[in-house]
């Protein structure tokens, strides 16, 4: 008997420790909760720590209400040049409203990132389709990041999640107008390469000019200046030979006739045909009254 009521006991206590266990759940600080009765809400407004639920009739439920990452298919947009660029991009989001989310998605990780692809492509779509190419690729990226996620916020509203971030890893263009625009890059390079030669030629005819014109210059004022000093030179050898011959006029009068007589029979093979009396041969002359 003792030992039947031993077991009792223990199934009694077994019971009531499962069914305590079955009416209390734990939520975490980064987790929502729902309290579900034939699964149907009956409470949402969950703070982190230890609440109650009736055992068997009620269970609680719990998710992530962190950032999560969504990373999106690549897909294909047209833009307002009517030529398509191909999307890679991403979306940051978390739980806002965790009945609204239950409502919509049924707690599916599966179904929550379908109805947010479809969301975010169609805000990709829409903004795509109102710029060029050069605007989305470059000129305006930011404004459109931003755009971006306040729109498809808004329209996941309804999915009781928030949109914190839509970020674009990479555009690329298709095969069929890859080849264009890289050919339009190629054409653009080479034209501004044409330029900077034109631009550098130019600067090299100028500069070469302008050393020419200072060489010109350079080379007449030296000229002018070794005339000057020439002339000066000249000017005080005259004077001083004219000083020196001023003082003996017979002197200087034998002297030219050397200087005649050097430069006439320099070469050795001159010939003269004078009288002997003549007066360029005065010197010659050993009767001649101009020898002393």
């Amino acid at each position: 008997m003792n030992s039947n009521k031993g077991i009792v006991l223990l199934i009694i206590l077994g019971l009531g420790a499962a069914l305590a266990n079955a009416s209390f759940f734990i939520v975490n600080e980064n987790q929502a909760a729902l309290r579900l009765q034939l699964g149907e809400i009956v409470d949402s407004s969950y703070e982190p720590g230890l609440h109650f639920k009736l055992p068997l009739v009620q269970n609680a439920q719990t998710f992530d209400r962190r950032i999560q990452t969504l990373d999106l298919k690549a897909e294909r947009f047209l833009t307002v040049e009517k030529k398509f660029v191909v999307v890679d991009s991403y979306a940051k989001w978390r739980i806002s409203d965790v009945a609204q989310y239950f409502r919509s998605t049924r707690g599916s990780q599966t179904q929550t990132d379908r109805l947010l692809s479809a969301r975010i492509n169609a805000a990709l779509r829409d903004e795509f389709g109102k710029r060029t190419i050069q605007e989305v690729v470059s000129g305006e990226r930011k404004e459109i990041m931003l755009k971006l996620a306040r729109e498809a916020n808004e329209s996941a509203a309804d999915l009781g999640v928030e949109i914190v971030d839509v970020r674009v890893k990479q555009i690329d263009f298709e095969d069929s107008i890859s080849d264009t625009i890289y050919e339009r890059m190629r054409t653009e390079r080479q034209r501004v390469a044409s330029e900077l030669r034109a631009q550098g030629a130019e600067a090299a005819e100028r500069i070469q000019a302008d050393a020419d014109r200072q060489r010109t210059e350079i080379l007449a004022n030296s000229y002018r200046d070794a005339e000057l000093l020439r002339g000066e030179g000249d000017a005080v050898a005259a004077s001083t030979y004219a000083k020196a011959f001023e003082k003996n006029d017979e002197f200087y009068a034998f002297w030219r006739s050397l200087r005649a007589y050097r430069e006439v029979f320099d070469s050795g093979t001159s010939m003269m045909v004078l009288d002997p009396k003549s007066e360029f041969f005065r010197y010659f002359d050993p009767t001649s009254p101009n020898r002393k």
